[in-house]
């Protein structure tokens, strides 16, 4: 019986220790996208660059030199690196893909990288980031009024 007694509590912590390696939510997480936690007041940021032709065009620039090669030149996701590794990117080109994320979401994941993203961090200015930010946005192309629902 005392064997039993010093078994039993060793075999608890074991599972106990195991459950805790494994979050119960792990399952749902392999559904959708796992961003890393962006902090509340990055996500809250107002994006202090307004969507200007000009602001458009420098994000261009960047875009070009480090965006399109994952992204795709209309930010499909269908960039030649991203075809050859398979990876699977976000289309920008669907509305729906970033309706729900902040400007300051998406800056922040520019700045920091998310997943096999490289982050741009220091070697771009702040304005530049936001500048991407808004070409980004614009990359969501708008139905044709043929296929949008009558109101």
């Amino acid at each position: 019986m005392s064997r039993f007694a010093l078994v039993l509590p060793a075999l608890v912590v074991c599972v106990l220790a195991l459950s805790a390696q494994q979050p119960a939510s792990a399952p749902a997480a392999q559904n959708s996208p796992s961003y890393a936690v962006i902090p509340v007041d990055a996500a809250k940021a107002p994006n202090p660059v307004k969507s200007t032709p000009e602001s458009l065009a420098r994000a261009k620039k960047w875009w070009t030199l480090d965006c399109v090669m994952c992204h795709g030149k209309d930010g499909d996701g269908k960039g030649e690196t991203a075809t050859d590794m398979k990876l699977t990117i976000a289309d920008f080109t669907d509305p729906a893909t970033l309706k729900d994320r902040t400007d300051g979401e998406i800056f922040y994941i520019i700045k920091n990288g998310h997943q096999d993203m490289p982050p741009e961090g220091p070697r771009i200015k702040t304005d530049e980031g936001w500048d991407l930010v808004n070409y980004v946005r614009s990359l969501a192309k708008k139905k044709p009024e043929a296929e949008q629902k009558p109101q």
